[in-house]
């Protein structure tokens, strides 16, 4: 068996997430408690108690997901450690949930990717440009590309997310969006739904985020990633740190290439993905890119038991 490790991404958030895992764990509570300390501001109590609606500020979404997403690993690492632990061959992370894995990479530590997750939001908040995103239901990539250049909207709209076969989101201005909603239809796309988000996230333009993000990373320290991150950019493992930060700084700014990273992760012989995280979004797409592997996701006590059942008698087995 060869393991994944996958962490959530923006949207997965949930009030309450992390908060069984982190009463049943105390590795997980000390990731809440590290969290509320280095922020200086209480991530566990929105976490846990909310409101959504403050929840779903980017500015606190990004933090809050990924400390209960690294909740979830820690419990996940304590649940399993007495069946010889689990040491994953490559892990990878949704948008944020790409500061999730770089934690556990080794690449960051918690407190830095936090800060850095942190920082990530509140300039994405703060960036005010106009525009948004919507995932497109029943198209592929290649189709929707095809309606947008019809429409002579290329220059207003890019695929933002390349989730799984048939759930493609594009990103641009308002008045692009509007106008692609009836070509898309008729072009068969069942469904285009606007998201709750506060710009066009992954598009050209976020850059000046990317470029803000590169400046901060010159205080943080790195490591060599081990194992090694498959990058949303460039979908391929990666383990130098320089390049990895420089794959990083323009992640805000371009596709998510999740299609093309599920499926190099299945080439190179993963054939068990565990998401770590809220809402278990990755794994539903995992099962659509790759049916045959296993997908598996540990967002609660009666996942992470589900989770570490299925894993017993192979974790000792799995590859470094």
């Amino acid at each position: 068996m060869s393991v994944a490790l996958l962490f959530s991404p923006q949207g997965s958030q949930a009030v309450g997430m992390g908060r069984e895992l982190a009463e049943a764990y105390p590795a997980a509570a000390a990731v809440f408690a590290s969290a509320d300390e280095t922020l200086g501001w209480s991530v566990s109590h929105l976490a846990w108690h909310g409101p959504q609606e403050r929840l779903d500020h980017t500015r606190q979404t990004q933090p809050c997901l990924i400390t209960a997403s690294i909740a979830g690993l820690a419990a996940l690492e304590a649940a399993t450690a007495l069946q010889g632990g689990l040491r994953p061959s490559l892990v990878a992370g949704h948008s944020v949930g790409e500061y999730a894995a770089l934690v556990a990479a080794g690449v960051l530590s918690f407190p830095d990717a936090l800060r850095l997750a942190a920082l990530r939001g509140s300039l994405m908040a703060d960036a005010h440009v106009p525009g948004g995103m919507v995932a497109v239901i029943g198209l592929d990539r290649r189709a929707v590309a095809e309606v947008v250049a019809q429409a002579g909207l290329a220059d207003d709209l890019t695929m933002a997310n390349d989730n799984a076969p048939g759930q493609v989101v594009i990103s641009g201005t308002t008045e692009a969006l509007a106008a692609i909603a009836a070509p898309l239809s008729a072009a068969g796309a069942r469904r285009s739904i606007p998201l709750r988000v506060s710009g066009p996230f992954h598009s050209p333009m976020m850059a000046p985020v990317g470029d803000r993000l590169a400046a901060a990373f010159a205080s943080i320290a790195w490591r060599d990633a081990d194992p090694p991150l498959v990058s949303n950019v460039s979908a391929e493992p990666v383990r130098d740190a320089a390049q990895i930060r420089v794959l990083l700084a323009r992640q805000v700014s371009s596709p998510v290439e999740w299609v093309r990273s599920v499926r190099r992760m299945a080439a190179d012989g993963v054939d068990t993905f565990v998401e770590c995280g809220p809402g278990g979004a990755l794994a539903g797409m995992v099962r659509r890119i790759v049916p045959d592997a296993r997908a598996l996701t540990v967002s609660d006590l009666a996942t992470l038991t589900a989770t570490v059942e299925a894993l017993a008698g192979t974790l000792a087995g799995t590859a470094a």
